[in-house]
């Protein structure tokens, strides 16, 4: 008998706007979270890695304007886009990073192609962009990544002279061409922009895979936890793949990822035990919020936020897909 292979995909954890919200729009945003685990999951039925279905799974979230990476990404306050990825193959311990990137379609394929074709972990900015051309990656001019939500999203935060982490404030849905803005589940400018995923594969086999636009009207060249391993995203055989989604200093700060790692592997703890400590006792403690997705070796899968909701999917083989916004749970 091979694994019990599974995968879990999140796109960001925020305030729930849940009041304004058409069921309509609930419905788009959870059949598009549905459709994407579901992507994955064919991959892992059909034998192909953990490493390949986070690989797909976080490009086709980054492709959705829906969400706040590649084509969704937010902007900095001098109006440009920065992106950060990162990718953990839970094998060999193998990784790939990279942060500050504004033109390059798919950061997390970016991420992986540092991880396969250098000597590196971690790249950033133009040296970055100068080594993924010359290894075929595509690229994008600015143009692609700009959406009309979120110019409207870096107005308000101008406006309100503060760092917006994607998507929040029921009293600022109104564009700066005074538009009413159509609402999302999670609040635009009160959500933790990222997506992840997490994979377990027929082989034994876990991966991670994360990556953001960062906050809106952030200061160019700031780098949150996505990149950064044990923070945003983590892998290993032995514990678990995690990827998260929140507040990235209070991430960083503590190493979040690493810390539910290093719990179930030096004091036995489940995965779920350990996800809970640390999202839900530690974090707060560094006025952390947010959320994790994590598999572990058995097939295990959990998805604790501190926040109102979280974007989130995941699906077993052989289970039907299930997809949700607001109440925490597995």
């Amino acid at each position: 008998m091979g694994a019990r292979a599974a995968i879990a995909i999140h796109g960001g954890a925020g305030t729930i706007l849940r009041s304004t919200l058409s069921a309509e729009r609930e419905a788009h945003y959870l059949s598009t979270l549905q459709a994407i685990v579901c992507a994955g999951s064919e991959v892992l039925a059909k034998g192909g890695s953990a490493l390949d279905a986070v690989s797909l799974t976080v490009s086709l979230l980054e492709d959705c304007p829906m969400f706040n990476a590649g084509k969704g990404s937010v902007f900095t306050n001098a109006g440009t886009i920065e992106m950060d990825a990162a990718i953990m193959d839970g094998n060999t311990r193998r990784a790939g990073a990279v942060a500050c990137v504004q033109h390059v379609r798919n950061p997390i394929q970016a991420a992986r192609a540092i991880m396969e074709h250098s000597p590196h972990v971690l790249m950033v900015g133009q040296g970055a962009e100068t080594f993924l051309r010359q290894h075929g990656l595509p690229f994008e001019d600015s143009a692609y990544f700009y959406t009309e939500e979120r110019h409207a999203q870096l107005q308000r935060a101008r406006l309100e002279s503060g760092v917006l982490l994607d998507h929040d404030g029921a009293n600022l849905l109104t564009s700066t061409s005074g538009k009413a803005a159509e609402p999302a589940p999670l609040d635009p400018d009160r959500k933790f922009g990222t997506v992840g995923a997490v994979a377990l594969d027929l082989q034994g086999n876990l991966a991670a895979a994360t990556s953001t636009g960062g906050m809106t009207n952030k200061l160019p060249g700031r780098v949150g936890d996505t990149p950064m391993l044990g923070a945003g995203c983590y892998a290993d055989n032995q514990t678990a793949a995690l990827s998260s989604t929140g507040t990235g200093e209070a991430f960083m700060r503590s190493l979040a990822l690493h810390d539910i790692a290093a719990q179930m592997q030096y004091l036995g703890y489940s995965l779920e035990k350990a996800a809970h400590i640390v999202v839900m006792d530690k974090l707060p403690l560094v006025d952390g919020q947010g959320g994790i997705i994590g598999v572990d070796r058995l097939g295990n899968i959990v998805l604790p936020f501190n926040t109102e909701g979280m974007y989130r999917a995941w699906q077993r083989l052989g289970e039907s897909p299930v997809s949700a916004i607001y109440t925490p749970g597995n």
